[in-house]
Protein backbone atom coordinates (compact mmCIF):
# COMPACT_ATOMS: atom_id res chain seq x y z
CA UNK A 1 0.00 0.00 0.00
CA UNK A 2 2.87 2.34 0.82
CA UNK A 3 4.47 1.51 -2.54
CA UNK A 4 1.25 2.35 -4.40
CA UNK A 5 0.90 5.63 -2.49
CA UNK A 6 4.48 6.60 -3.36
CA UNK A 7 4.02 5.57 -7.00
CA UNK A 8 0.68 7.21 -7.76
CA UNK A 9 0.77 9.98 -5.17
CA UNK A 10 -0.53 10.10 -1.61
CA UNK A 11 -3.33 12.44 -2.73
CA UNK A 12 -4.62 9.78 -5.15
CA UNK A 13 -4.40 6.63 -3.00
CA UNK A 14 -6.44 5.67 0.03
CA UNK A 15 -7.84 2.72 1.89
CA UNK A 16 -11.60 2.27 2.16
CA UNK A 17 -13.78 2.94 5.19
CA UNK A 18 -15.87 0.25 6.87
CA UNK A 19 -18.85 0.86 9.12
CA UNK A 20 -19.47 -1.25 12.18
CA UNK A 21 -23.17 -1.55 12.95
CA UNK A 22 -25.09 -2.29 16.12
CA UNK A 23 -25.80 -5.99 15.60
CA UNK A 24 -28.27 -7.98 17.67
CA UNK A 25 -26.04 -9.13 20.54
CA UNK A 26 -23.99 -5.93 20.71
CA UNK A 27 -26.94 -3.52 20.68
CA UNK A 28 -28.52 -5.25 23.70
CA UNK A 29 -25.29 -4.88 25.69
CA UNK A 30 -24.81 -1.25 24.60
CA UNK A 31 -28.37 -0.22 25.53
CA UNK A 32 -28.18 -1.98 28.90
CA UNK A 33 -24.93 -0.17 29.69
CA UNK A 34 -26.35 3.26 28.79
CA UNK A 35 -29.56 2.59 30.74
CA UNK A 36 -27.43 1.51 33.71
CA UNK A 37 -29.08 -1.90 33.84
CA UNK A 38 -27.34 -4.81 35.63
CA UNK A 39 -24.54 -6.41 33.63
CA UNK A 40 -25.84 -9.89 34.49
CA UNK A 41 -29.19 -9.10 32.84
CA UNK A 42 -27.53 -7.78 29.66
CA UNK A 43 -25.24 -10.80 29.55
CA UNK A 44 -28.16 -13.20 29.95
CA UNK A 45 -30.16 -11.48 27.20
CA UNK A 46 -27.21 -11.40 24.83
CA UNK A 47 -26.46 -15.10 25.34
CA UNK A 48 -30.08 -16.01 24.59
CA UNK A 49 -29.75 -14.46 21.12
CA UNK A 50 -28.61 -17.29 18.77
CA UNK A 51 -25.10 -16.92 17.37
CA UNK A 52 -25.38 -17.07 13.59
CA UNK A 53 -24.63 -14.84 10.62
CA UNK A 54 -27.41 -12.35 9.83
CA UNK A 55 -29.16 -12.78 13.19
CA UNK A 56 -31.60 -9.98 14.10
CA UNK A 57 -33.62 -9.24 17.23
CA UNK A 58 -36.87 -10.21 15.47
CA UNK A 59 -35.38 -13.55 14.37
CA UNK A 60 -34.12 -14.17 17.90
CA UNK A 61 -37.65 -13.77 19.29
CA UNK A 62 -38.96 -16.27 16.76
CA UNK A 63 -36.28 -18.86 17.56
CA UNK A 64 -35.77 -18.55 21.32
CA UNK A 65 -38.73 -19.20 23.65
CA UNK A 66 -36.66 -18.43 26.77
CA UNK A 67 -36.09 -14.92 25.45
CA UNK A 68 -39.82 -14.37 24.99
CA UNK A 69 -40.44 -15.56 28.56
CA UNK A 70 -37.73 -13.28 29.97
CA UNK A 71 -39.16 -10.20 28.25
CA UNK A 72 -42.66 -11.02 29.46
CA UNK A 73 -41.59 -11.52 33.08
CA UNK A 74 -38.89 -8.82 33.46
CA UNK A 75 -39.82 -5.19 32.78
CA UNK A 76 -36.16 -4.09 32.82
CA UNK A 77 -35.37 -6.61 30.08
CA UNK A 78 -38.35 -5.37 28.05
CA UNK A 79 -37.15 -1.78 28.43
CA UNK A 80 -33.72 -2.75 27.08
CA UNK A 81 -35.33 -4.66 24.22
CA UNK A 82 -37.63 -1.81 23.14
CA UNK A 83 -34.72 0.60 22.80
CA UNK A 84 -32.45 -2.03 21.18
CA UNK A 85 -35.03 -2.70 18.44
CA UNK A 86 -34.99 0.99 17.51
CA UNK A 87 -31.18 1.18 17.40
CA UNK A 88 -30.42 -2.17 15.75
CA UNK A 89 -28.51 -1.80 12.48
CA UNK A 90 -27.39 1.79 13.05
CA UNK A 91 -23.73 2.61 12.42
CA UNK A 92 -21.72 2.26 15.62
CA UNK A 93 -18.18 3.07 14.55
CA UNK A 94 -15.94 3.60 11.54
CA UNK A 95 -13.04 1.33 10.65
CA UNK A 96 -10.65 0.60 7.81
CA UNK A 97 -10.88 -2.24 5.28
CA UNK A 98 -7.92 -4.58 5.75
CA UNK A 99 -6.84 -4.70 2.10
CA UNK A 100 -9.23 -2.52 0.09
CA UNK A 101 -7.46 0.32 -1.72
CA UNK A 102 -8.64 2.87 -4.29
CA UNK A 103 -6.35 4.62 -6.78
CA UNK A 104 -7.87 7.78 -8.26
CA UNK A 105 -6.88 9.25 -11.66
CA UNK A 106 -6.61 12.66 -9.97
CA UNK A 107 -7.00 13.86 -6.37
CA UNK A 108 -9.18 11.60 -4.23
CA UNK A 109 -11.20 14.60 -3.10
CA UNK A 110 -12.46 14.94 -6.69
CA UNK A 111 -14.39 11.71 -6.11
CA UNK A 112 -14.95 11.15 -2.40
CA UNK A 113 -14.84 12.93 0.96
CA UNK A 114 -12.06 11.64 3.21
CA UNK A 115 -11.98 10.52 6.83
CA UNK A 116 -9.07 10.21 9.24
CA UNK A 117 -8.66 9.08 12.83
CA UNK A 118 -8.45 11.40 15.83
CA UNK A 119 -4.67 11.70 15.46
CA UNK A 120 -4.95 12.83 11.85
CA UNK A 121 -3.59 9.58 10.42
CA UNK A 122 -5.08 6.58 8.66
CA UNK A 123 -6.73 8.43 5.77
CA UNK A 124 -9.67 6.52 4.23
CA UNK A 125 -12.53 7.32 1.85
CA UNK A 126 -15.79 8.26 3.57
CA UNK A 127 -17.59 6.16 0.96
CA UNK A 128 -17.67 2.43 1.68
CA UNK A 129 -16.72 -0.34 -0.77
CA UNK A 130 -20.00 -0.11 -2.68
CA UNK A 131 -20.24 3.67 -2.82
CA UNK A 132 -16.66 4.19 -4.05
CA UNK A 133 -17.53 2.18 -7.16
CA UNK A 134 -20.64 4.29 -7.74
CA UNK A 135 -18.39 7.36 -7.46
CA UNK A 136 -16.30 6.04 -10.36
CA UNK A 137 -13.28 4.70 -8.46
CA UNK A 138 -11.70 1.27 -9.03
CA UNK A 139 -11.14 -0.95 -5.97
CA UNK A 140 -8.02 -3.04 -5.49
CA UNK A 141 -7.73 -5.78 -2.89
CA UNK A 142 -4.18 -6.03 -1.52
CA UNK A 143 -3.41 -9.28 0.28
CA UNK A 144 -0.24 -9.79 2.28
CA UNK A 145 0.91 -13.42 2.10
CA UNK A 146 3.45 -14.90 4.50
CA UNK A 147 4.27 -17.39 1.74
CA UNK A 148 5.88 -14.64 -0.35
CA UNK A 149 8.37 -14.10 2.47
CA UNK A 150 9.01 -17.86 2.63
CA UNK A 151 9.77 -17.90 -1.11
CA UNK A 152 12.07 -14.89 -0.73
CA UNK A 153 14.00 -16.52 2.14
CA UNK A 154 14.29 -19.85 0.30
CA UNK A 155 15.57 -18.24 -2.92
CA UNK A 156 18.11 -16.18 -0.94
CA UNK A 157 19.49 -19.37 0.67
CA UNK A 158 19.59 -21.16 -2.69
CA UNK A 159 21.42 -18.31 -4.40
CA UNK A 160 23.98 -18.21 -1.58
CA UNK A 161 25.19 -21.67 -2.65
CA UNK A 162 28.57 -21.46 -4.35
CA UNK A 163 28.04 -24.32 -6.83
CA UNK A 164 25.15 -22.67 -8.70
CA UNK A 165 25.90 -21.77 -12.33
CA UNK A 166 23.35 -18.96 -12.27
CA UNK A 167 21.01 -17.59 -9.60
CA UNK A 168 17.44 -18.82 -9.32
CA UNK A 169 14.76 -16.36 -10.47
CA UNK A 170 11.48 -17.69 -9.13
CA UNK A 171 9.54 -15.62 -11.67
CA UNK A 172 11.29 -17.34 -14.58
CA UNK A 173 10.78 -21.00 -13.64
CA UNK A 174 8.92 -23.14 -16.24
CA UNK A 175 5.26 -23.83 -15.44
CA UNK A 176 5.33 -27.24 -17.17
CA UNK A 177 7.96 -28.99 -15.02
CA UNK A 178 6.95 -32.68 -15.03
CA UNK A 179 8.75 -33.34 -11.74
CA UNK A 180 6.57 -30.75 -9.99
CA UNK A 181 3.35 -32.36 -11.24
CA UNK A 182 4.63 -35.78 -10.14
CA UNK A 183 5.12 -34.33 -6.66
CA UNK A 184 1.61 -32.84 -6.69
CA UNK A 185 -0.03 -36.05 -7.94
CA UNK A 186 1.54 -37.93 -5.03
CA UNK A 187 -0.21 -35.42 -2.70
CA UNK A 188 3.09 -34.75 -0.93
CA UNK A 189 1.92 -31.17 -0.47
CA UNK A 190 2.65 -30.40 3.17
CA UNK A 191 3.89 -26.77 3.40
CA UNK A 192 2.82 -26.04 -0.20
CA UNK A 193 0.65 -22.93 -0.34
CA UNK A 194 -3.12 -23.62 -0.47
CA UNK A 195 -2.58 -27.34 -1.13
CA UNK A 196 -1.62 -28.77 2.27
CA UNK A 197 -4.93 -29.45 4.03
CA UNK A 198 -6.21 -33.02 4.34
CA UNK A 199 -9.26 -32.29 2.20
CA UNK A 200 -7.17 -30.66 -0.52
CA UNK A 201 -4.79 -33.64 -0.57
CA UNK A 202 -7.75 -35.95 -1.21
CA UNK A 203 -8.94 -33.69 -4.02
CA UNK A 204 -5.45 -33.67 -5.55
CA UNK A 205 -5.28 -37.49 -5.45
CA UNK A 206 -8.58 -37.70 -7.32
CA UNK A 207 -7.92 -34.89 -9.80
CA UNK A 208 -4.23 -35.71 -10.49
CA UNK A 209 -3.25 -32.27 -11.88
CA UNK A 210 -0.89 -32.36 -14.87
CA UNK A 211 -0.91 -28.73 -16.05
CA UNK A 212 -1.04 -25.24 -14.58
CA UNK A 213 -4.72 -24.81 -15.52
CA UNK A 214 -5.49 -27.77 -13.24
CA UNK A 215 -3.82 -26.03 -10.28
CA UNK A 216 -5.91 -22.90 -10.95
CA UNK A 217 -8.99 -25.14 -10.97
CA UNK A 218 -7.94 -26.84 -7.71
CA UNK A 219 -7.90 -23.52 -5.88
CA UNK A 220 -11.33 -22.60 -7.30
CA UNK A 221 -12.90 -26.03 -6.67
CA UNK A 222 -11.85 -26.43 -3.04
CA UNK A 223 -14.65 -24.31 -1.59
CA UNK A 224 -17.94 -25.25 0.11
CA UNK A 225 -20.16 -24.38 -2.89
CA UNK A 226 -18.47 -26.56 -5.53
CA UNK A 227 -17.76 -29.37 -3.04
CA UNK A 228 -21.42 -29.59 -2.00
CA UNK A 229 -22.93 -29.10 -5.47
CA UNK A 230 -21.38 -32.12 -7.19
CA UNK A 231 -19.39 -29.84 -9.49
CA UNK A 232 -16.08 -31.27 -8.23
CA UNK A 233 -17.06 -34.85 -9.10
CA UNK A 234 -18.22 -33.76 -12.58
CA UNK A 235 -14.95 -31.91 -13.17
CA UNK A 236 -12.84 -34.92 -12.15
CA UNK A 237 -14.92 -37.40 -14.18
CA UNK A 238 -14.74 -35.21 -17.28
CA UNK A 239 -10.98 -34.74 -16.93
CA UNK A 240 -10.39 -38.49 -16.75
CA UNK A 241 -12.86 -39.43 -19.48
CA UNK A 242 -15.49 -41.00 -17.24
CA UNK A 243 -18.07 -38.39 -18.27
CA UNK A 244 -18.70 -36.84 -21.67
CA UNK A 245 -17.33 -33.30 -22.02
CA UNK A 246 -20.06 -30.91 -23.19
CA UNK A 247 -20.23 -27.14 -23.44
CA UNK A 248 -21.79 -26.74 -20.94
CA UNK A 249 -24.42 -29.53 -20.92
CA UNK A 250 -25.04 -32.60 -23.10
CA UNK A 251 -28.60 -31.42 -23.90
CA UNK A 252 -27.95 -27.71 -24.22
CA UNK A 253 -24.64 -26.71 -25.73
CA UNK A 254 -23.27 -24.39 -28.39
CA UNK A 255 -20.04 -24.60 -30.37
CA UNK A 256 -19.21 -20.96 -29.58
CA UNK A 257 -18.77 -21.90 -25.92
CA UNK A 258 -16.08 -24.56 -26.51
CA UNK A 259 -13.07 -22.16 -26.48
CA UNK A 260 -14.40 -20.59 -23.27
CA UNK A 261 -15.12 -23.81 -21.37
CA UNK A 262 -12.49 -26.19 -22.78
CA UNK A 263 -9.85 -25.44 -20.06
CA UNK A 264 -12.39 -26.55 -17.40
CA UNK A 265 -13.76 -29.54 -19.36
CA UNK A 266 -17.06 -27.77 -20.03
CA UNK A 267 -17.71 -26.86 -16.37
CA UNK A 268 -18.59 -23.21 -15.68
CA UNK A 269 -16.10 -22.66 -12.88
CA UNK A 270 -14.98 -19.04 -13.09
CA UNK A 271 -16.79 -15.71 -13.00
CA UNK A 272 -14.82 -14.68 -16.08
CA UNK A 273 -16.42 -17.58 -17.99
CA UNK A 274 -19.88 -16.25 -17.11
CA UNK A 275 -18.89 -12.89 -18.58
CA UNK A 276 -17.34 -14.46 -21.70
CA UNK A 277 -20.45 -16.57 -22.37
CA UNK A 278 -22.64 -13.45 -22.14
CA UNK A 279 -20.33 -11.63 -24.56
CA UNK A 280 -20.04 -14.48 -27.06
CA UNK A 281 -23.59 -15.79 -27.05
CA UNK A 282 -25.64 -12.65 -26.36
CA UNK A 283 -23.41 -9.76 -27.46
CA UNK A 284 -22.93 -8.22 -24.02
CA UNK A 285 -20.33 -5.49 -23.58
CA UNK A 286 -17.62 -6.08 -20.97
CA UNK A 287 -19.36 -3.68 -18.60
CA UNK A 288 -22.74 -5.31 -19.23
CA UNK A 289 -21.27 -8.78 -18.67
CA UNK A 290 -19.84 -7.64 -15.34
CA UNK A 291 -23.28 -6.36 -14.29
CA UNK A 292 -24.73 -9.77 -15.24
CA UNK A 293 -22.08 -11.53 -13.13
CA UNK A 294 -22.96 -9.38 -10.12
CA UNK A 295 -26.68 -9.88 -10.61
CA UNK A 296 -26.25 -13.66 -10.71
CA UNK A 297 -24.16 -13.54 -7.55
CA UNK A 298 -26.75 -11.49 -5.64
CA UNK A 299 -29.73 -13.46 -7.08
CA UNK A 300 -32.17 -10.53 -7.02
CA UNK A 301 -35.33 -11.76 -8.84
CA UNK A 302 -36.22 -8.44 -10.50
CA UNK A 303 -32.66 -7.91 -11.75
CA UNK A 304 -32.42 -11.51 -13.01
CA UNK A 305 -35.70 -11.14 -14.94
CA UNK A 306 -34.30 -8.04 -16.61
CA UNK A 307 -31.00 -9.77 -17.45
CA UNK A 308 -32.82 -12.84 -18.80
CA UNK A 309 -34.68 -10.62 -21.25
CA UNK A 310 -31.48 -8.83 -22.32
CA UNK A 311 -29.68 -12.17 -22.78
CA UNK A 312 -32.51 -13.64 -24.87
CA UNK A 313 -32.83 -10.63 -27.17
CA UNK A 314 -29.04 -10.37 -27.55
CA UNK A 315 -28.78 -14.05 -28.47
CA UNK A 316 -31.61 -13.70 -31.02
CA UNK A 317 -29.79 -10.79 -32.67
CA UNK A 318 -26.69 -13.01 -33.02
CA UNK A 319 -28.74 -15.78 -34.63
CA UNK A 320 -28.83 -18.10 -31.61
CA UNK A 321 -32.03 -20.05 -30.97
CA UNK A 322 -33.81 -18.13 -28.13
CA UNK A 323 -34.97 -21.36 -26.45
CA UNK A 324 -31.41 -22.71 -26.37
CA UNK A 325 -30.15 -19.32 -25.17
CA UNK A 326 -32.53 -19.33 -22.19
CA UNK A 327 -31.60 -22.92 -21.30
CA UNK A 328 -27.91 -21.95 -21.33
CA UNK A 329 -28.75 -18.80 -19.33
CA UNK A 330 -30.40 -20.98 -16.67
CA UNK A 331 -27.32 -23.25 -16.54
CA UNK A 332 -25.02 -20.24 -16.27
CA UNK A 333 -27.18 -18.81 -13.48
CA UNK A 334 -27.02 -22.11 -11.60
CA UNK A 335 -23.23 -22.33 -11.76
CA UNK A 336 -22.62 -18.59 -11.28
CA UNK A 337 -23.46 -18.94 -7.59
CA UNK A 338 -20.38 -21.16 -7.22
CA UNK A 339 -18.18 -19.22 -9.65
CA UNK A 340 -14.79 -18.05 -8.43
CA UNK A 341 -12.69 -15.18 -9.73
CA UNK A 342 -10.13 -16.81 -12.05
CA UNK A 343 -7.54 -14.04 -11.75
CA UNK A 344 -7.55 -14.50 -7.98
CA UNK A 345 -7.33 -18.28 -8.34
CA UNK A 346 -4.51 -17.98 -10.91
CA UNK A 347 -2.51 -15.67 -8.64
CA UNK A 348 -2.81 -18.17 -5.77
CA UNK A 349 -2.07 -21.09 -8.11
CA UNK A 350 1.17 -19.43 -9.22
CA UNK A 351 2.33 -19.12 -5.61
CA UNK A 352 1.27 -22.75 -5.04
CA UNK A 353 3.31 -23.87 -8.05
CA UNK A 354 6.35 -21.84 -6.99
CA UNK A 355 6.35 -23.42 -3.53
CA UNK A 356 5.88 -26.88 -5.07
CA UNK A 357 8.82 -26.20 -7.43
CA UNK A 358 11.01 -25.17 -4.50
CA UNK A 359 10.00 -28.22 -2.47
CA UNK A 360 10.78 -30.51 -5.41
CA UNK A 361 14.13 -29.03 -6.47
CA UNK A 362 15.48 -27.37 -3.29
CA UNK A 363 13.68 -29.14 -0.42
CA UNK A 364 16.17 -28.24 2.34
CA UNK A 365 16.15 -24.51 1.64
CA UNK A 366 12.38 -24.49 1.20
CA UNK A 367 11.65 -26.34 4.44
CA UNK A 368 14.19 -24.19 6.32
CA UNK A 369 12.32 -21.09 5.12
CA UNK A 370 8.94 -22.58 6.07
CA UNK A 371 10.22 -23.48 9.55
CA UNK A 372 11.65 -19.97 9.95
CA UNK A 373 8.19 -18.55 9.24
CA UNK A 374 6.82 -20.60 12.17
CA UNK A 375 9.76 -19.87 14.47
CA UNK A 376 7.51 -18.93 17.42
CA UNK A 377 5.15 -21.90 17.04
CA UNK A 378 6.70 -24.98 18.62
CA UNK A 379 3.79 -27.28 17.71
CA UNK A 380 4.03 -26.33 14.03
CA UNK A 381 7.81 -26.77 14.11
CA UNK A 382 7.45 -30.31 15.43
CA UNK A 383 5.12 -31.19 12.56
CA UNK A 384 7.45 -29.64 9.99
CA UNK A 385 10.46 -31.43 11.51
CA UNK A 386 8.59 -34.73 11.15
CA UNK A 387 7.81 -33.87 7.52
CA UNK A 388 11.52 -33.22 6.90
CA UNK A 389 12.50 -36.57 8.39
CA UNK A 390 9.77 -38.36 6.44
CA UNK A 391 11.09 -36.94 3.17
CA UNK A 392 14.72 -37.78 3.98
CA UNK A 393 15.95 -34.37 5.11
CA UNK A 394 18.25 -34.07 8.13
CA UNK A 395 17.36 -31.45 10.74
CA UNK A 396 20.35 -30.79 12.98
CA UNK A 397 19.72 -29.71 16.58
CA UNK A 398 20.57 -26.17 17.72
CA UNK A 399 24.25 -25.43 17.17
CA UNK A 400 26.39 -22.80 18.90
CA UNK A 401 28.92 -23.20 16.09
CA UNK A 402 26.79 -22.79 12.95
CA UNK A 403 23.24 -21.94 14.02
CA UNK A 404 21.70 -18.63 12.90
CA UNK A 405 18.60 -16.79 14.10
CA UNK A 406 16.46 -18.42 11.40
CA UNK A 407 16.62 -22.01 10.24
CA UNK A 408 19.41 -22.40 7.68
CA UNK A 409 21.07 -24.97 5.43
CA UNK A 410 24.73 -25.90 5.93
CA UNK A 411 27.31 -26.98 3.36
CA UNK A 412 26.25 -30.62 3.74
CA UNK A 413 22.66 -29.80 2.78
CA UNK A 414 21.34 -30.32 6.31
CA UNK A 415 18.83 -27.97 7.93
CA UNK A 416 20.31 -26.32 11.03
CA UNK A 417 17.82 -25.51 13.77
CA UNK A 418 17.17 -21.78 14.14
CA UNK A 419 18.45 -20.33 17.42
CA UNK A 420 15.47 -17.95 17.37
CA UNK A 421 13.18 -20.93 17.99
CA UNK A 422 14.78 -21.61 21.39
CA UNK A 423 12.50 -20.46 24.21
CA UNK A 424 14.09 -17.88 26.48
CA UNK A 425 16.61 -16.76 23.87
CA UNK A 426 15.82 -13.40 22.28
CA UNK A 427 17.07 -11.72 19.12
CA UNK A 428 19.59 -9.45 20.88
CA UNK A 429 21.76 -12.21 22.45
CA UNK A 430 21.71 -14.17 19.17
CA UNK A 431 22.94 -11.13 17.22
CA UNK A 432 25.75 -10.62 19.74
CA UNK A 433 26.71 -14.30 19.55
CA UNK A 434 26.77 -14.25 15.72
CA UNK A 435 28.92 -11.11 15.75
CA UNK A 436 31.42 -12.77 18.13
CA UNK A 437 31.51 -15.84 15.89
CA UNK A 438 32.51 -13.83 12.81
CA UNK A 439 36.13 -13.49 13.99
CA UNK A 440 36.72 -17.17 14.71
CA UNK A 441 34.72 -20.25 15.76
CA UNK A 442 33.71 -20.51 19.40
CA UNK A 443 35.61 -23.12 21.41
CA UNK A 444 33.63 -23.70 24.61
CA UNK A 445 31.32 -22.11 27.19
CA UNK A 446 34.11 -19.99 28.70
CA UNK A 447 35.05 -18.72 25.24
CA UNK A 448 31.44 -17.74 24.49
CA UNK A 449 31.14 -15.85 27.79
CA UNK A 450 34.45 -14.07 27.24
CA UNK A 451 33.64 -12.90 23.69
CA UNK A 452 30.05 -11.73 24.14
CA UNK A 453 28.37 -8.88 26.00
CA UNK A 454 27.16 -10.24 29.38
CA UNK A 455 24.30 -7.72 29.35
CA UNK A 456 22.95 -9.43 26.21
CA UNK A 457 24.21 -13.00 26.44
CA UNK A 458 23.28 -13.29 30.11
CA UNK A 459 22.66 -16.25 32.41
CA UNK A 460 19.14 -16.82 31.11
CA UNK A 461 20.29 -16.87 27.47
CA UNK A 462 23.20 -19.22 28.22
CA UNK A 463 20.97 -21.60 30.18
CA UNK A 464 18.56 -21.70 27.24
CA UNK A 465 21.43 -22.51 24.86
CA UNK A 466 22.79 -25.25 27.12
CA UNK A 467 19.39 -26.88 27.76
CA UNK A 468 18.53 -26.83 24.05
CA UNK A 469 21.69 -28.80 23.26
CA UNK A 470 23.43 -25.98 21.36
CA UNK A 471 26.73 -26.81 23.12
CA UNK A 472 26.44 -30.60 22.66
CA UNK A 473 28.66 -30.64 19.57
CA UNK A 474 31.55 -29.25 21.67
CA UNK A 475 31.68 -32.58 23.54
CA UNK A 476 30.48 -31.28 26.88
CA UNK A 477 27.73 -32.76 29.04
CA UNK A 478 24.83 -30.39 29.69
CA UNK A 479 24.97 -31.03 33.44
CA UNK A 480 28.69 -30.19 33.48
CA UNK A 481 28.06 -26.97 31.54
CA UNK A 482 25.28 -25.92 33.93
CA UNK A 483 27.64 -26.50 36.87
CA UNK A 484 30.41 -24.50 35.19
CA UNK A 485 28.15 -21.59 34.20
CA UNK A 486 28.82 -19.52 37.34
CA UNK A 487 32.59 -19.85 36.89
CA UNK A 488 32.35 -18.97 33.19
CA UNK A 489 30.32 -15.82 33.92
CA UNK A 490 32.68 -14.75 36.72
CA UNK A 491 35.72 -15.31 34.50
CA UNK A 492 34.12 -13.22 31.75
CA UNK A 493 33.29 -10.42 34.22
CA UNK A 494 36.85 -10.44 35.57
CA UNK A 495 38.29 -10.37 32.06
CA UNK A 496 36.05 -7.44 31.12
CA UNK A 497 37.03 -5.56 34.29
CA UNK A 498 40.74 -6.16 33.65
CA UNK A 499 40.38 -4.95 30.07
CA UNK A 500 38.58 -1.82 31.23
CA UNK A 501 41.39 -1.13 33.70
CA UNK A 502 44.05 -1.64 31.02
CA UNK A 503 45.36 -4.86 32.57
CA UNK A 504 46.48 -7.58 30.15
CA UNK A 505 46.66 -11.33 30.66
CA UNK A 506 50.29 -12.52 30.87
CA UNK A 507 49.24 -15.96 29.67
CA UNK A 508 46.55 -14.85 27.16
Amino acid sequence: IEYVANTYGKNAVSQIITFGTMAAKAVVRDVARVQDKPYALADRMSKLIPFEVGMTLDKALEQEDQLVTLLREDSAAQEIWDMAVQLEGLTRNAGKHAGGVVIAPSKLTDFSPLFCDEEGRGLVTQYDKNDVEDAGLVKFDFLGLRTLTIIDWAVAMINARSELDQPVDINQIPLDDAAVYTLLQSAETTAIFQLESRGMKELIKNLRPDCFEDIIALVALFRPGPLQSGMVENFIDRKHGREQVSYPDAQYQHEWLKPILEPTYGIILYQEQVMQIAQELAGYTLGGADLLRRAMGKKKPEEMAKQRSVFESGAREKGVDPTLAIKIFDLVEKFAGYGFNKSHSAAYALVSYQTAWLKRHYPAEFMAAVMSSEIDNTDKLLGLRDECRRTGLTVKPPSIAEGKFHFSVNSEGHIVYGLGAIKGLGESPIEDLLAAREDKPVEDLFDVCARTDPRKVNRRALEALIKSGAFDELDAERSVLMSALDDALKAAEQSAANEAAGMGDLFG
